[in-house]
């Protein structure tokens, strides 16, 4: 593992995009495309935000969302859709976007996604680690059995406590 610190958000943000989009423009150069997951919550904002300012050929790119809220329509204040809609896909023309519908059934749409993504090397996944050490709301303990790329996660209580405290 690389520790990076720096002295600001905003650069941490940069130095984290410019990272993600040197791995993107490789497996561009490597393979004539590129395969991303992209996350959300309050420590994408900077990456984002500078990632799509960066010179990247995006129509060589397949992106896939990371988690959504179950039964939350995409118009929603608090959907990961409408976030990553607003601060990456209107910004950038991505070859394809796998969404994750938080109205679909959430078994059919994760064998859905993960019936999609089984046919994707991931080349960089811009995530965060929460407060309290989840990824993609898997809480620790981290299952290691799991093998699926899309699970329903039932949030604990501390952890919808952090998904509001982040707002």
């Amino acid at each position: 593992m690389k520790i990076i610190i720096k002295n600001s958000k905003d650069e941490l943000g940069k130095s984290a995009a410019l990272a993600g989009a040197k791995k993107i423009h490789d497996a561009i150069e490597q393979n004539g495309l590129a395969n991303i997951i992209l996350a959300t919550g309050a420590s994408q904002f900077e990456m984002l935000a500078h990632l799509v300012e960066e010179k990247i050929d995006w129509s060589k790119v397949t992106c896939f969302h990371l988690d959504e809220y179950i039964g939350l329509s995409e118009n929603h204040p608090a959907s990961f859709r409408k976030y990553l809609k607003e601060r990456f896909v209107e910004k950038v023309e991505v070859k394809d976007f796998n969404f994750i519908s938080g109205e679909n059934d959430p078994k059919t749409e994760c064998e859905r996604l993960n019936e999609l993504i089984k046919n994707h090397q991931i080349d960089v996944a811009f995530i965060g680690i929460g407060e309290n050490g989840h990824l993609a709301f898997n809480d620790p303990p981290a299952n290691f059995e799991v093998e699926e790329p899309y699970i329903i996660v039932d949030l604990d209580e501390k952890c919808r406590l952090q998904q509001l405290n982040e707002g």
